[in-house]
């Protein structure tokens, strides 16, 4: 059994790599007559790739009388053989599975991204029963159950907050940057993660119905509606089969020559139709490839080329996601703006809470000091901090925390607050021996390439749209920085679905760029999804058709015109191997080519879409000189 299963293994492509090279040595060994064999050396490319097109063929007419490209491969291998012409039958089999290998090695592997966001669910829940905790699974947790969530634990299920302060990471579900806080009677999401301080929470829905098991839900379900692009050559098959079978029963009851028949039913074979999209779909993907790109789906540049809106995730794709300083303010005049930030940073330097720890990152990276000494610090919830700072008295925290300790916030203050509230920052206020020092505002910072890549996006003529989980302000003050005309914020995983099912219902193809967990069920929605491979999670990135490995996001403009480009270099070989075959035919026809010189037409045919294909391996579109 063992070895069975070893051999099965071994099957599949590299199987028909094998039997693709014997088939190619013994089509030479056949027309140099380099071997005294008993039979034709054609016949092992005749077994070895023919009968597998044979069944291929006899099992899509008998089961769903389909007409495929196989079908007039087959007929024309039988008349061959028929007639004695082993070589052209050879030939024509060797070719037409070349192409079938090319095609299947741009196929992705299966996709585990579905086991990674299972692996997600939160298995236990603490359970508070009277003055008791208990640790159950969380599948048994019921609603109404008073859970109990310590500092980094994942929320089992959904539920309400009964008591406790503490700040949840809810990138799992809305992708937003910053993390929120939540006191009691605030919502919380099965999968989000507690930042810090232990809460009581009442779970509301459990099982099926949380937020992580309809986030899995929808993934599985999302690319149902997501069709695959149909060969070309098979789309055509039914009128190839009856034009060829018609012009060739035509030329045998005028000519009475069957050698004429056999030969149109040769040229008729589409080869080099055959190899004109796996062919330019390789190269693509192999010049893809050098610019930070894995393609996982064989078709995904196909339909990459066929897009009319790119969506954008925020967090993570056009942004950083990580919290960064972007203005220090002080309003009183014996307290520079350095001298303020180092009472932040020292008064954070003990905080469990995100935007502490990224006041401290910042403030050493940027300022490059040692942080002042720090005593009685004391963390409050939901709050800020204090801390005594180098001998003065620190209090950092937002608008509440200045109210509860009565420090007037002076219009000018408020001011100068609400430009960077507009703009989605959030803002820590300082307030220094019991008066309002200033503000630190905090943002999550746009990457420098977005701009230049949005306006590349937009020179194709495609549009390119912000669909993204967080705030309206955020968003939009993002937008405006990129030019992007159409956002749609506050936005959850089925509210993205909904916006990618909209447009694609009026027939508009999206293609969706994202990071996150969250966006994955979009990913697999949209009719082609890239991910972000360097910072992006794993199940985003299983989710997608193709993953930008580096996350230089600059490169996206060029991918799309590589897949425009692709389509039309398709266009091109499809062209020329037509245009091939009606000349072929015409000349088989008068009776000038015989099957073995036809076979030879389709191998120049074949040859020549190759090499043109080949040309996209380092195709880059010029940039116009300014």
């Amino acid at each position: 059994m063992e070895k069975l299963e070893k051999l099965l293994e071994w099957g599949g492509t590299k199987r028909d790599i094998v039997f693709l090279i014997l088939s190619a040595v013994a089509l030479i060994v056949s027309i140099f007559d380099l071997l005294p064999l008993p039979f034709d050396a054609s016949w092992i490319a005749i077994v070895l790739c023919g009968i597998p097109i044979l069944l291929e063929a006899f099992i899509g007419l008998v089961t769903a009388f389909d007409i495929k490209a196989d079908v007039l491969v087959s007929i024309a291998l039988i008349a061959s053989v028929v007639i004695g012409e082993d070589f052209a039958a050879g030939e024509v089999a060797f070719i037409m599975q070349l192409g079938a290998l090319l095609e299947d090695l741009t196929v992705a592997k299966a996709r585990a991204g579905i086991e990674k966001l299972v692996h997600l669910t939160p298995r236990t829940a603490r359970v508070l029963m009277g003055t008791e905790e208990r640790i159950i699974p969380a599948e048994e947790v019921k609603v109404g159950d008073i859970l109990r969530v310590l500092p980094g634990e994942t929320v089992p299920v959904d539920g309400v907050i009964r008591s406790g302060q503490t700040s949840i990471n809810q990138a799992v579900m809305t992708g937003e940057s910053l993390p929120v806080d939540k006191v009691a009677g605030d919502e919380v999401s099965s999968g989000t993660v507690n930042q810090f301080g232990s809460f009581d929470m009442e779970a509301t829905k459990v099982g099926e119905d949380s937020s992580i098991q309809r986030m899995i839900r929808l993934v599985q379900s999302a690319d149902a509606g997501k069709a695959k692009i149909v060969g070309i050559a098979d789309r055509w098959a039914t009128w190839i089969v009856v034009i060829a079978l018609t012009a060739a029963a035509i030329t045998w009851l005028v000519t009475g020559e069957i050698i004429r028949a056999v030969t149109i039913l040769v040229v008729f074979c589409p080869c080099a139709l055959v190899l004109a999209t796996p062919t330019a779909i390789m190269a693509a993907i192999g010049n893809a490839t050098k610019h930070g790109f894995l393609v996982r789906e064989g078709d995904a540049l196909e339909r990459l080329a066929l897009v009319s809106k790119f969506t954008f995730d925020k967090t993570g794709t056009l942004t950083y996601g990580t919290p960064k300083v972007v203005q220090v303010k002080s309003f009183l005049p014996d307290v520079s703006e350095e001298e303020l930030y180092s009472y932040a940073a020292g008064a954070e330097l003990r905080s469990e809470h995100p935007l502490g720890k990224a006041v401290v990152s910042c403030y050493r990276t940027e300022v490059k000091k040692e942080l002042l000494p720090v005593e009685q610090f004391q963390m409050l919830p939901g709050r800020g901090v204090q801390a005594d700072v180098a001998g003065k008295s620190i209090l950092a925290g937002n608008e509440q925390l200045m109210q509860e300790r009565c420090i007037h916030l002076s219009k000018e203050i408020r001011d100068a607050v609400k430009q960077h509230l507009d703009n989605g920052c959030t803002v820590i206020y300082i307030a220094v021996e019991a008066a309002a020092a200033g503000f630190l505002a905090l943002s999550d910072t746009l990457r420098p390439e977005a701009a230049g890549m949005i306006a590349q996006i937009k020179q194709t003529g495609v549009i390119p749209v912000l669909l993204t989980g967080d705030h309206e302000n955020v968003a939009r003050h993002i937008a405006k920085q990129l030019s992007i005309d159409d956002v749609q914020a506050n936005c959850l995983p089925e509210d993205k679905l909904r916006y990618i099912d909209a447009c694609q219902d009026e027939k508009r193809q999206v293609c969706m760029i994202g990071d996150g967990i969250n966006d994955a069920p979009a990913l697999k929605k949209s009719y082609v999804g890239i991910a972000m491979g360097g910072i992006g999670s794993d199940i985003a990135v299983d989710a997608a058709d193709i993953a930008l490995v580096n996350d230089d996001i600059k490169e996206i403009p060029h991918l799309l015109q590589l897949a425009k480009r692709m389509m039309l270099t398709i266009k091109c070989n499809l062209t020329f191997s037509m245009t091939l075959n009606f000349a072929a035919i015409v000349l088989a026809i008068t009776g000038i080519l015989n099957p073995v010189v036809g076979a030879l037409v389709h191998n120049a045919g074949s040859v020549f879409v190759i090499i043109n294909s080949a040309f996209l391996l380092k195709w880059r579109k010029k940039r116009k000189s300014s």
